[in-house]
């Protein structure tokens, strides 16, 4: 076949007339020939304006001069020239055969080669043909596995009844299976943070008798990696809960890792029972010493039920948002310090009311930032979709992500945590009560303690043997303060539907410690008594000086 009568048709180019005002451009040829004389009579080179012919060297060769049988032939690529509408086979070269066969010419494409179906080219064929554009589709796989990337070019010539195009296809099996191993590395990477993540989150929620909780965690797409976002609910004791929600910067299995050590030094401060700015300050030097590189926010919330509020500490992390039973939502204002690691801060606790009614929503960054929008508009589009949403913790959660738009395919990791303070009534308000008395007089406090002890525990139709452990839990409790403690002294009495709890306060900061006595020592057996027939204790200190004593007791069925 002769070559010379096919040019191919570039966007933004012309075909190259001939030149000659005899003949046509001479046919390909393997040796050099003469130099066409209309190129010495012409003053300048027509396609370069500019250029003098006089100035070229005239021994520089003419792509003419080259056989295009030949250069085809040898390009490690795969050639093959169709022509006309039904994609006849014109030529294919050396390459092309040793990858699919020779192919006969003048044979239709759709009928002798199967490997053009499978790379999806029939379409793409004709698609060049009616636009007279080049395409090219990447990465087309093959039924025995190979790989190729496949550019189809239009070429037309007037020797030919309709136009032609010439396919080109390189073979880059190799670097879709480097790509493929590249992404199977990814997401297995993935997973293992994904799964690390979710094995240091809460597997199950601890309930507290005076909140309902629920929680959700949904990580960003698959092609971006997990970050270090966490929550978590702590049992304090005396019917006290911790809530604990905190954002690791970074992404990947550090940031999990990360997220994993701070969360279990929060349980471990937790125990201590401390204020909530001074588990911030501790986190914050751990943060330091963790990874410096690893910057993390932090909220830490106590509920007290007795006192019907959220006192909490932040570091950098997002409001606190409470809704009210009416509908109205409120935003936790300062104090808000900077993110954990940083150091050289005070942080310092605030609070927030939580009445029967409301919802309390902590979530992370991820549920209301978006690109090229400010993040408080996202906080307040979070309001919005608060004030409408009720229902149970869980139904709230998912209403808030469906309001802001988290989808499967949100590009960043969301935490949110939802706690409900209910409005009791009825038969359900009759299982959780309160009563106290304040201690007065001396000594003689203990008699009247264990009096009022043991009339509010039978009002409250407790079996006699808890009544009975309950009285003795008060009395030592209150001997305790007595003789350790500061005025002002104050009995605590509170059931829930699943336990009885006993708590003295007192003025003096010196925590009690479990110790053994011996056999000829006076005193020191209160606590152990306690720890004994109680089914926990603690103590801690109280927020204006001084410390609260407590002991619980579960009720039976």
């Amino acid at each position: 076949m002769n070559f010379t009568r096919w040019s191919a048709r570039l966007p933004g180019t012309q075909r190259r007339a001939a030149r000659g005002t005899e003949g046509s451009v001479p046919a390909a040829r393997g040796e050099y020939g003469p130099r066409p004389e209309h190129l010495a009579a012409d003053a300048h080179d027509p396609d370069h304006p500019g250029t003098s012919v006089d100035t070229l060297d005239t021994d520089v060769p003419a792509l003419e001069d080259f056989s295009v049988r030949d250069l085809l032939g040898r390009l490690p690529g795969l050639v093959a020239l169709v022509y006309g509408p039904e994609h006849r086979i014109a030529y294919v070269n050396e390459a092309y055969a040793s990858a699919f066969g020779p192919r006969t010419p003048g044979a239709t494409v759709a009928a002798t080669c199967p490997e053009a179906e499978e790379l999806g080219l029939l379409p793409l064929l004709d698609q060049v043909l009616r636009s007279g554009k080049p395409r090219t589709v990447k990465s087309r796989r093959t039924a025995d596995g190979g790989s190729y990337t496949v550019t189809c070019l239009p070429v037309d010539s007037p020797h030919v009844e309709g136009a032609g195009v010439l396919v080109h296809a390189a073979d880059v099996t190799d670097h879709a299976v480097a790509a493929e191993r590249l992404r199977t590395s990814e997401r297995r990477h993935r997973e293992t943070a994904v799964t690390l993540q979710r094995s240091l989150l809460p597997q199950e929620l601890e309930q507290p008798d005076d909140l309902r909780i629920a929680a959700t965690y949904q990580p960003g797409v698959a092609d971006a990696a997990v970050g270090g976002d966490w929550y978590d609910v702590i049992t304090l004791g005396a019917g006290r809960t911790a809530l604990v929600i905190g954002d690791v910067m970074g992404r990947g299995v550090r940031a999990a890792a990360v997220m994993g050590q701070l969360r279990t030094a929060v349980r471990a401060y937790a125990r201590l029972d401390l204020p909530p700015h001074e588990v911030l300050q501790l986190l914050d030097g751990l943060a330091a010493e963790i990874d410096a590189s690893q910057i993390a926010t932090c909220v830490y919330a106590v509920h007290d039920p007795n006192e019907g509020k959220l006192v909490y500490a932040s570091a950098g992390h997002l409001p606190i948002l409470v809704r009210d039973e009416d509908g109205t939502v409120r935003k936790a204002g300062d104090p808000t310090g900077p993110p954990l690691g940083t150091g050289g801060w005070l942080h310092a606790s605030g609070s927030l009311a939580l009445p029967p009614g409301s919802t309390a929503v902590l979530y992370t960054d991820g549920l209301v930032e978006r690109r090229r929008e400010d993040i408080d508009e996202g906080v307040d589009a979070l309001a919005r979709a608060l004030a409408g949403a009720s229902g149970t913790p869980q139904v709230v959660c998912d209403r808030l992500l469906r309001a802001l738009g988290v989808t499967a395919e949100h590009d960043d990791d969301v935490a949110v945590l939802v706690v409900q303070h209910p409005a009791r009534d009825g038969a359900d308000a009759e299982l959780f009560h309160n009563a106290a008395l304040e201690l007065l007089g001396g000594v003689e406090a203990a008699p009247r303690a264990r009096a009022f002890a043991s009339g509010v525990l039978s009002s409250w139709r407790f079996p006699v043997e808890l009544r009975d452990l309950g009285v003795l839990a008060t009395s030592e409790l209150v001997a305790n303060s007595l003789q350790h403690g500061t005025p002002p002294m104050r009995l605590r009495l509170r059931r829930t539907d699943r336990r009885l709890i006993i708590e003295v306060t007192d003025g003096d900061d010196h925590l009690p410690r479990r110790r053994r006595a011996e056999t000829e020592d006076e005193a020191g057996r209160g606590i152990s008594i306690i720890a004994t027939i109680a089914s926990s204790w603690g103590s801690r200190r109280t927020p204006g000086g001084g410390k609260a004593v407590w002991c619980e007791f579960a009720l039976p069925g």
